[in-house]
């Protein structure tokens, strides 16, 4: 009797000396594996992992500190319950499609991070509240904020999912910023009619040319810089889903230059047929004229000060074959900016709270600077303000403040994740992007400069470079403003 108690006492301490040192013991397949002091997983021997288990069996205590309980889903977040009562986040390569485990046992360190095993022996990481995976999973880290970042509406619609969001809007603030947007929008478009009346020629050449090219800058930035960018967010958002053609973007983009130069040749043919059935040659047409003050007409490239803000643009000479499209050109223009402005007018309203006054801002400048490109195009127009030149101007000042009030009446529903959303936005952007690629290049900078007749292709070196720094700080100063909106 003494003997058999003495040799259960020996083999108890032995298991005791054996097993004190090992931890965290679980099982890869059909071997039992556990952690010793050195924190290096060992297998154990058969003895062992029988008298480990027995051990674990026995403690329970310890066995509830390794493992977390009462997981559950937080959208497509997997949590779990810490034995003191506190939410833990398990960290999952990809959500799971079956059924969700239980519990995570196991658990045990690798450094300063902490793993469970699943019921199929992987390690998953287990994250604390506020707690973010380690540096060592920097690629899939930065994979993971790259998914965030696509899967949310650009220009301030922060959404964590794919889903409507539900939050409160500060409706009051959102009504009276629609009048800020108005009144900027309306004294950018309209401010360069304003400088037609200036007195003196000289001065009036030189506003007519800072503010022609640096709305070109304008124009050609937000081409590039905001309505490509926007497009191509808009088509690579995970919440989309994948397109099979990777040259979406491109395409529309090319389709909103092709159709600017249809609309502009073939509407420069109607013009010019038009004008040869009424006997108007290239030398005489309504464009090469304008009125003098007495009442007379007479020849814009005989008036003294023919290249005053009054009569620049694209009325370079009497036998300048362009001049019947010039305002086929500029509606072109203004189309593809009311397409972007009614765009800006929705995704600011439908923005949090928290990006709303920064966006506010950003939008502010955007659309007197945009104002000015499109203004100082209508004002050289022939013709007098009223009615045409300010029902075009008319149309961009109200189109953002209508795109506002679009956003205010579908705010609690709208979804700018949503598939259908993302594809239509998409490609207005593109196809707007395209239009302004057409105009900006084409219609603005190339006829301005290169293309015969071009109010600076033998312009004195001074007005040159006013030109030069001003197409320069309308590329800058938009592409800037396109970190925000």
């Amino acid at each position: 009797m003494f003997r058999s108690l003495l040799s259960t006492l020996l083999v108890v301490s032995a298991v005791y000396a054996q097993t004190a040192s090992y931890s965290g013991c679980h099982s890869h397949g059909s071997i039992e594996y556990c952690f010793g002091p050195d924190g290096e997983e060992t297998a154990m021997s058969t003895q062992a992992t029988a008298t480990a288990t027995s051990v674990t069996a026995s403690t329970t205590a310890s066995a509830d500190s390794s493992a977390v309980t009462g997981c559950h889903n937080h959208g497509n977040d997997v949590y779990c319950i810490e034995s003191d009562g506190s939410e833990v986040q398990v960290s999952l390569e990809s959500t799971p499609t079956g059924e969700l485990p239980a519990q995570y046992t196991g658990c045990h360190s690798h450094g300063e991070d902490r793993f469970c095993m699943d019921p199929d022996g992987n390690d998953v990481q287990i994250l604390a509240e506020g707690e973010s995976t380690s540096d060592s999973d920097s690629g899939d880290s930065e994979s993971g904020e790259s998914a965030g970042q696509n899967c949310h509406f650009h220009a301030g619609v922060d959404e964590p999912s794919c889903g409507v969001q539900t939050r409160d809007y500060d409706m009051p603030l959102r009504i009276g910023t629609l009048f800020v947007i108005l009144v900027t929008s309306a004294l950018g478009v309209f401010l360069p009619m304003l400088l037609v009346k200036l007195p003196s020629q000289k001065i009036n050449v030189m506003f007519s040319t800072v503010i022609k090219q640096f709305g070109t800058g304008v124009i050609l930035s937000t081409a590039f810089v905001h309505l490509y960018t926007h497009a191509n967010l808009m088509f690579t958002n995970d919440c989309l889903g994948e397109l099979e053609y990777e040259g979406t973007t491109s395409a529309i983009v090319m389709a909103g230059i092709l159709l600017s130069f249809l609309t502009e040749y073939i509407g420069h043919r109607i013009l010019l047929a038009r004008n040869r059935r009424h006997g108007i040659t290239a030398a005489h047409t309504p464009d090469s004229e304008t009125m003098t003050e007495n009442g007379h007409k007479t020849d814009a490239a005989q008036q003294p000060g023919a290249h005053t803000l009054a009569h620049l643009g694209h009325s370079h000479g009497p036998h300048d074959p362009t001049q019947p499209n010039t305002k086929l050109s500029v509606l072109v223009m203004e189309a593809g900016v009311v397409f972007h402005s009614i765009l800006i007018g929705l995704t600011l309203v439908v923005a949090g709270d928290s990006f709303y006054k920064t966006l506010l801002v950003v939008i502010v400048f955007h659309q007197f600077f945009e104002g000015l490109a499109l203004g100082a195009r209508i004002a050289v127009l022939p013709g007098k303000v009223f009615p045409s030149k300010t029902i075009m101007a008319t149309v961009f000042a109200l189109i953002t403040p209508i795109g506002m009030a679009i956003g205010m009446g579908v705010i609690h529903s709208f979804n700018g994740n949503e598939r259908s959303t993302l594809l239509a936005l998409g490609t207005l952007d593109a196809l707007s992007a395209g239009i302004l690629v057409w105009v900006g290049l084409v219609d603005m900078w190339a006829r301005d400069w290169v293309i015969e007749g071009g109010e600076l292709l033998n312009a004195p070196v001074g007005q040159v470079l006013t030109g030069g720094v001003s197409l320069i700080a309308g590329m800058v100063l938009m592409s800037v403003l396109g970190k925000w909106a």
